[in-house]
């Protein structure tokens, strides 16, 4: 079974960690079973990517199409040509696309152009806004995909809605898997509270990245007001999206209180350690929600709109969206009671193992098929 793992940002570095290692350990004993990954390079700098792979053990690349940042429909065109180029050259058994980034919408257009089967990972979620590029490409990558990977029962539910029921699979969250297996060796090795000078549980965690908050000068500044008038000391590590905007308009950093401490984008173990110590999180984050989850840390989120609704259900996340006075009242008064973290929402941690099942399945299914036919 070959498999052409595509990747290309830091939430799908993450969740490729747990896969790869698995299907190292089942080359050891399999030889018939091989993972060729493509970088797309959508996040190509060290903090964002080359980081991820030595932290993680990710194995290097064996392409890196270095296609760097553009405009949506150029970089996705980019990606495509470069795809296309390797999945010919390779012709694997399954495309394997995680998640919502523009490398996951340019592998799955690749696949279904080429009839190669797509393995579809974190499928199904949906915030139901059509304005955020995420959902775009989640709904259109669903729709193309052979086989499609839940990490819960509502995604399974929003596929249904959509008439999408062959193929389906929930196999819990692959994060999940991943942050069990590298929480304690996070915590051991990372330096990062020295080096910031942090206590544990005296500070809070923020994150900034959307396309939807960081290209709006208007949130931007909102969410700044609201972060500088909690009077909370803030641990902002900067995303690329945001420094450039900031940079781009001066009168921003007026809004910026001495509460806020800027730092540089951070790799997995690191911002593990802030995650775990963190008095709350704020973040517009979808995965960043989920680890507040992990961790059992009050989250306070950045949208109108979340695809992890269990978390709201659960009284363990806010939507505040980019209101001032909503950002202030959440990161003073949020207090989620400890039973609201009782339930397990994302699986068992045995994500990897029962994707590589499926698919070693659906081969088996996809063979007999092409005998019979």
């Amino acid at each position: 079974m070959k498999i052409l793992t595509i990747i290309g940002a830091r939430p799908q570095f993450i969740k490729a960690a747990s896969l790869s290692r698995y299907l190292k350990k089942m080359f050891n004993t399999d030889i018939n079973i091989k993972e060729i990954i493509l970088h797309t390079g959508q996040h190509y700098d060290n903090n964002m990517s080359e980081e991820f792979f030595s932290e993680l053990n990710i194995p290097n690349p064996d392409y890196n199409l270095q296609v760097g940042s553009d405009t949506p429909a150029r970089q996705t065109a980019k990606m495509m040509m470069g795809i296309e180029e390797i999945a010919l050259r390779q012709w694997p058994d399954f495309i394997l696309i995680y998640g919502d980034t523009n490398s996951t919408i340019a592998g799955a257009l690749v696949g279904a152009k080429l009839h190669i089967p797509i393995a579809h990972v974190e499928a199904g979620l949906r915030s139901y806004d059509r304005e955020m590029p995420e959902e775009i490409n989640r709904v259109v990558s669903d729709a193309i995909s052979t086989i499609l990977f839940c990490p819960t029962e509502t995604a399974v539910n929003n596929l249904k809605r959509e008439g999408i029921t062959k193929g389906v699979y929930n196999v819990g969250d692959i994060m999940l898997e991943t942050y069990l297996y590298y929480k304690d060796q996070a915590q051991k090795s990372s330096t990062i509270l020295n080096k910031l000078n942090l206590k544990p549980k005296e500070f809070i965690l923020c994150t900034i990245h959307r396309a939807s908050n960081t290209d709006n000068t208007e949130n931007l500044k909102n969410i700044f007001i609201g972060l500088t008038n909690s009077r909370e000391g803030i641990i902002l590590p900067l995303h690329p999206r945001t420094k450039k905007k900031i940079n781009q308009n001066e009168f921003l950093k007026k809004y910026i209180g001495p509460n806020i401490k800027i730092i540089v984008p951070v790799g997995y173990f690191d911002m593990i350690c802030l995650e775990v110590n963190a008095k709350k999180i704020v973040t517009d984050s979808g995965g960043i929600q989920k680890e507040a989850y992990f961790n059992k840390v009050p989250c306070i989120t950045l949208r109108e709109n979340t695809e992890w609704v269990e978390t709201i259900e659960q009284g363990v996340n806010q939507l505040v969206g980019v209101d001032p006075e909503k950002i202030e009242e959440s990161i003073i008064n949020f207090h989620p009671r400890e039973q609201n973290y009782s339930q397990q929402l994302y699986g068992d941690g045995k994500t990897s193992e029962k994707i590589i099942e499926i698919l070693r399945q659906q081969l088996t299914n996809f063979s007999i098929n092409k005998l019979t036919n």
